[in-house]
């Protein structure tokens, strides 16, 4: 749900739904972008990374609406004469304030002004403001997507932004000044109804400068939960990609279904209209996190069984259909013992790192059971052993991640890679860069154009966005 934006974008625009960026480029960064994320609250531990930027001399601008103390100064808990003394250190070098939504005009100002620049360059016979060799080997739509932003008037931007153009081109000189560039965004672009083409503008600006495929560089969308990336890179999606279904069917030969499902939205309009009868919620907080909770919550009460799977109580918990099971289960703090022994499960960060996760402490009854547990006791009684031994699988989750490794691309060895130190980096095409063969880099990333780019002149930046 929060960064469902960030994979359709990211999708379109670069070919795979996640960040391309680990934690080690934080640390070659000569400039990083925070948009719409207040890490003091959210990411506490992104607060040291900006800190130490700025000591080495990158640049941090924040784009933000609301003055979020975190991005201005930031006092390390750790370090008890900074306490004593009561002393902090900045987190950011520019701080911006849009309006609501302004963002993707912010964005198109800071192109703007690239492309400006790039043509004086061209006309003076000066640096390249582009990356040029970048964007001729790797990129298409670099002409319409040009022609947009030529066709995109600076009233119009510092109406949609509520940022004057002075403040703009300082951005965009942090930008054009910096040999490498992150640019991090959280649930402040991600919950707009234009999300999808604002990230999709941050995008056209990293690829402007090349800055995908090289150390210090690239998207960062700052996901929260601790494997909501994974879930996707495990399929987990409405519609999803016809290579996994295929391998699927291959491995299995059974038929898969290619209608795609419910998204979140879909999802509770279905359970309104009585379509969808049984909810079953794999942890989250269903009813809370979604952007509109009251009619959420009667959409669950449409139901005729809801089901959650859960380490902890929470409110959805209290909007029931008119049948309802709370099911506990283990945390990954709790030893998870199966026929074989203690287990351990995997996740993946922000950083497509993956770790295994192996709880420590004895569970609060014996009767709790552990996520792949329930869902495979729930596919056992409904399907036997078809097209596998459900209960077999879940002795051993070794099991599990052969047949991950037989289905799912770069899980090769998964069982063995994860028994390294510190886990593995789960490798994509965007983050190759130019120095790997062709076979291997992706050859073409869509410059996209937002759909609705603004020849309006109405005042509502959600309503004529850029």
């Amino acid at each position: 749900m929060c960064h469902e934006a960030s994979g359709v974008a990211l999708t379109e625009s670069i070919g795979v739904g996640k960040g391309t960026v680990t934690l080690e480029d934080f640390d070659h960064a000569d400039a990083i972008f925070v948009l719409g994320q207040n890490p003091g609250t959210n990411h506490p531990r992104m607060l040291e990374p900006l800190r130490q930027a700025l000591e080495r001399g990158a640049q941090v601008a924040c784009v933000n609406p609301l003055r979020e103390r975190g991005l201005e100064r930031f006092q390390h808990p750790q370090k008890p004469i900074e306490m004593l003394a009561n002393q902090d250190a900045p987190t950011h070098s520019l701080y911006l304030r849009p309006n609501l939504g302004g963002d993707l005009a912010v964005l198109r100002g800071i192109a703007k002004y690239l492309l400006q620049w790039e043509r004086e360059a061209l006309a003076s016979g000066g640096p390249a403001v582009f990356d040029r060799a970048f964007l001729a080997e790797h990129t298409r739509g670099i002409d319409d997507y040009l022609a947009a932003v030529d066709a995109t008037p600076w009233p119009q931007i510092e109406q949609q932004s509520g940022l004057g153009r002075e403040e703009i081109r300082h951005a965009a000189q942090v930008y054009r000044d910096a040999g490498r560039t992150i640019v991090c965004w959280a649930m402040g672009i991600t919950q707009h109804r234009h999300s999808v083409a604002t990230i999709q503008e941050i995008a056209n600006l990293l690829m402007l400068r090349g800055n995908l495929g090289k150390p210090g560089a690239g998207a960062c969308p700052v996901r929260g939960h601790s494997n909501v990336q994974g879930d996707r890179t495990m399929g987990i999606n409405e519609r999803p990609p016809a290579a996994l279904l295929d391998a699927l069917e291959h491995h299995f030969a059974l038929p898969m279904p290619r209608q795609p499902g419910h998204n979140t939205v879909e999802c509770i309009q279905a359970m309104l209209a009585g379509e969808v009868q049984v909810f079953i919620g794999l942890g989250g907080n269903f009813a809370q996190a979604t952007p509109d909770s009251p009619r959420t919550r009667q959409a669950l009460r449409n139901c005729a069984l809801t089901v959650q799977i859960s380490t902890k109580l929470n409110r959805s918990h209290l909007t029931m259909g008119r049948e309802a099971l709370i099911l506990p289960c283990l945390g990954r703090t709790d030893i998870d013992r199966q026929a074989c022994g203690p287990q351990a499960v995997t996740v993946e960060d922000s950083f497509s790192m993956i770790h295994a996760s192996r709880g420590q402490l004895e569970p609060l009854s014996t009767q709790m059971r552990s996520e792949p547990a329930i869902v495979a006791g729930i596919a056992a009684a409904t399907l036997g052993k078809r097209p596998v031994d459900w209960l077999w699988l879940v002795e051993d989750y070794a099991r599990i991640r052969e047949l991950i490794a037989a289905t799912i691309p770069g899980f090769a060895g998964f069982d063995h890679r994860l028994h390294r130190p510190g886990g593995f980096y789960l490798a994509m095409p965007p983050r190759a860069g130019n120095g790997t063969p062709p076979a291997a880099a992706p050859r073409s990333r869509r410059m996209r154009c937002p759909p609705s780019c603004c020849r309006s002149k109405r005042a509502s930046p959600a309503s004529a966005p850029i």
